[in-house]
């Protein structure tokens, strides 16, 4: 069944065998309130890892029935991050989300070479769904927030990712957009480069499961019309599934302006590491970090 918007998202994994959140550092009403929605929605089971005394008295100041939840005690954030993170390694997670600790901080004991989640060789990117309300379907586009400039080595792994997010959400066979300033390939700039040899790549089977085209402007590889204006074809243009950005700078601008400005809603996960993370922000709606931990629930 192909999911077209995050509604459909969150039906789908309503329909499906809960898997296992473990929070790491919950001690905080944002992360509470969008874990038990996810709870109540029957979305996730949830593991709480924080000081179990002040989860406690977060969820009486919220109402919420701390029954709902497994605590866990771990009395600092660094602490909660590495026993989240241990706890999901022994398999009694399936999924990590980010509670109240930074960012650094979580990403660490992901990352920690002996007792992480990351394997040999793994690389770590951001992948967002994002629902625009000028746009007829879901996007999925990366990395707009891990890897600052991703190498040649990265984009394919971007590529990988965004594809089995894409297959995840029911598209069998989805259209990859490379992006650049221009459709016009130059040698000069990586960008447009590295694009033209992924592109190359899936002509010739080694990428494999997807079309992908590029180097390709943003306007061409969603909008129908400034394709036909501009006289380029194929089947990716102006009908991409997936937009895979030359560097952070770029696809975090695009992200927040359409959540900002455009107002698109998202969902978005950490994938490369054993399992999905939710990497949350306090800014984050309560519909994006319900919509978050939905997906990550999709790709465990």
């Amino acid at each position: 069944m192909r999911i077209h918007t995050l509604d459909d998202l969150l039906r789908a994994v309503k329909d499906r065998p809960r898997k296992r959140l473990v929070v790491a550092c919950a001690n905080d009403a944002h992360t509470l309130e969008a874990v038990n929605a996810a709870v109540a929605s029957g979305l996730v089971e949830a593991i709480l890892v924080g000081d179990e005394t002040l989860m406690k008295k977060t969820c009486r100041d919220l109402g919420l029935p701390e029954g709902r939840f497994r605590m866990v005690h771990a009395p600092t954030d660094a602490e909660a991050a590495a026993r989240a993170v241990a706890m999901v390694r022994s398999g009694e997670g399936d999924l990590l989300m980010k509670g109240l600790l930074s960012t650094d901080k979580y990403m660490k004991a992901i990352l920690n070479k002996e007792e992480g989640l990351l394997d040999p060789g793994a690389i770590l990117s951001h992948v967002t769904v994002m629902e625009h309300p000028g746009h007829p379907k879901l996007l999925i586009a990366g990395d707009v927030a891990v890897i600052p400039e991703p190498d040649f080595r990265e984009k394919l792994a971007i590529l990988g990712y965004l594809v089995n997010t894409a297959r995840a959400l029911g598209i069998e066979l989805p259209k990859v957009a490379v992006l650049a300033a221009s459709e016009q390939v130059q040698p000069k700039l990586r960008s447009s480069a590295e694009a033209a040899l992924l592109a190359k790549m899936a002509d010739r089977g080694q990428i494999q499961g997807a079309l992908v085209d590029g180097p390709m402007a943003l306007d061409v590889a969603v909008d129908p019309e400034s394709a036909r204006i501009k006289g380029i074809g194929g089947p990716v243009v102006g009908d991409a599934d997936c937009l895979l950005f030359p560097f952070l700078e770029a696809g975090n601008v695009f992200y927040k302006t359409c959540t900002k400005l455009g107002g698109a809603e998202v969902a978005a996960v950490v994938a490369g590491a054993r399992v999905p993370c939710v990497l949350s922000s306090r800014g984050d709606s309560p519909r994006t970090k319900l919509s978050s931990i939905a997906l990550a629930a999709l790709l465990a």
